[in-house]
């Protein structure tokens, strides 16, 4: 039994090293982002917000040990797929200073930590809402055809891999946190207004010239540590009300990216599911070399997160990679890694 799970890790391992070798360029010319803090490389350090992670110990395993405000200890998925594809191995936020056109050319981020496919999950914080993220990135490509010239620029669009991964917060920092559309929509009304928005955001993408998206699906998100720790019927346990409803998304996601195929001609559209690999990260950590799924490693790993997650915090772990999540909401870099391998697969086999 000990051999086996060695060789699995042996294998697996072989597989996220993969993500080091870059792979072929000219098909995937840059990677340019859409969503919330699962993918925000740092927008929202320059907005007036509390949902910052631009302070230690964010960043601590970052290439540097730079807070940049990214939600977690090191990189994110969009960060390791970026390098897989052969192109820089971070990608930069798009409201940040310190970077130029130039850089943005091969890459760049527009999602904001907070965010949802909903404008009112965006006011709960005061971030950077879907439209606004959209808008952020007309700008990109006025900049872009100045930079490069028309032709090179609408090729880069058009060619470019578009990575949307948004949805978490329109259901627990949103519908089931405060009244608002809980007045409005039962929960299956909600999931279809998330569905539209999403299917009208794709269709004003696909008419701005993008040609090749990844849409996530969400995580079961009733296995969060904050999930666990405020699950009063069954304490520590994941909420599982909140995980069949992932499913049940997902499943509508999955319907939206095929109708989107069928009707958008030159449009491929991928469904990224991160559910069953992150579950079986949570149930069976040790399969994957982790030591603790049930807890962050910031501070008690229940609660912290954001501000909240403090560097004297006398808790944080001292080896992230032994955890599965980072605090409580995020995922640690490591796993960040697992997943992107995961995910990698079939964005290879569909975009190369």
């Amino acid at each position: 039994m000990a051999y086996m799970w060695f060789t699995g890790l042996i294998i697996f391992s072989t597989q996220i090293l993969t993500l080091l070798v870059p792979e072929c360029r000219a098909r995937v010319p840059a990677i340019i982002v859409f969503g919330d803090s699962s993918v925000d490389s740092g927008n929202n350090n320059f907005i007036s917000t509390v949902a910052k992670s631009n302070f230690a110990p964010y960043g601590r395993d970052f290439p540097g040990g730079n807070a940049t405000g990214r939600f977690c200890n090191g990189r994110l998925p969009p960060d390791y797929l970026s390098e897989a594809f052969g192109l820089k191995p971070s990608i930069p936020a798009y409201l940040d200073p310190m970077y130029s056109i130039q850089d943005f050319a091969t890459g760049v981020c527009f999602a904001s930590a907070g965010s949802g496919y909903d404008n009112a999950t965006a006011d709960v914080l005061g971030v950077i809402p879907l439209w606004q993220e959209l808008e952020n990135y007309k700008d990109y490509q006025r900049k872009l055809e100045t930079f490069l010239g028309a032709e090179q620029e609408k090729e880069i669009i058009t060619e470019a891999l578009y990575i949307m991964s948004v949805g978490t917060n329109d259901f627990l920092e949103n519908y089931y946190a405060i009244p608002g559309r809980r007045s409005q929509f039962t929960i299956q009304q909600y999931q279809d207004f998330l569905i539209g928005l999403a299917e009208d955001f794709v269709k004003q993408l696909y008419a701005l010239g993008a040609r090749k998206l990844s849409l996530t699906g969400l995580s079961p998100m009733g296995c969060l540590p904050l999930e666990r720790a405020t699950n009063f019927m069954h304490p520590d346990s994941c909420a599982e009300e909140y995980n069949d409803l992932a499913l049940e998304f997902n499943g509508k996601l999955k319907q939206l990216v095929a109708e989107l195929n069928d009707e958008l001609p030159g449009m491929k559209v991928v469904f990224a599911n991160p559910y069953d690999l992150l579950l079986q990260l949570i149930t069976a950590p040790s399969l994957y070399g982790f030591e603790n799924a049930e807890v962050g490693c910031c501070g008690s790993g229940t609660f912290e997160m954001g501000i909240m997650c403090t560097p004297d915090h006398p808790l944080t772990c001292t080896d992230a990679d032994k955890y599965v999540f980072w605090d409580a909401f995020h995922l640690t870099d490591r796993a960040n890694q697992i997943i992107s391998s995961y995910l990698f697969k079939d964005l290879k086999s569909n975009f190369l």
